[in-house]
């Protein structure tokens, strides 16, 4: 069984930073993609980023080259730097692990989220 835990979310002025981390704990943290979703107030879930068991990372429209997602597999985590903060970056930051065991079924869990809110 796998478990996620989020940190680091908070609340900053816009054009700041923050880091948000993701514990996982279980097997095989290698082999799953790892995701961060958001879901800002009245809005829809949407993918901000994501990044392979291989590194490759991919990331949503409106990112635009302010946030890097990142993995550290000695330490079982994922991260997401943000930087350039936006009040339209205000959400609860969720993380995701999803692994295609076969093309039937596909292994995929969430954390509880962390709240990032930006205000002047």
């Amino acid at each position: 069984q796998v478990q996620l835990v989020e940190s680091g979310g908070g609340s900053v002025q816009p054009g700041g930073s923050l880091r948000l981390s993701c514990k996982f704990s279980g097997s095989n943290f290698e082999r799953y993609t790892m995701n961060w979703y958001r879901q800002g107030p009245g809005k829809q879930r949407e993918l901000v980023a994501e990044v392979s068991s291989g590194g490759r990372a991919y990331y949503g429209n409106f990112v635009k080259g302010r946030f890097s997602i990142s993995r550290d597999h000695a330490k079982n985590e994922v991260y997401l730097d943000m930087n350039s903060l936006e009040p339209e970056d205000t959400a609860v930051y969720v993380c995701n692990a999803d692994l295609r065991v076969s093309p039937d079924e596909t292994l995929d869990y969430w954390g509880q989220g962390t709240q990032v809110t930006v205000s002047p």
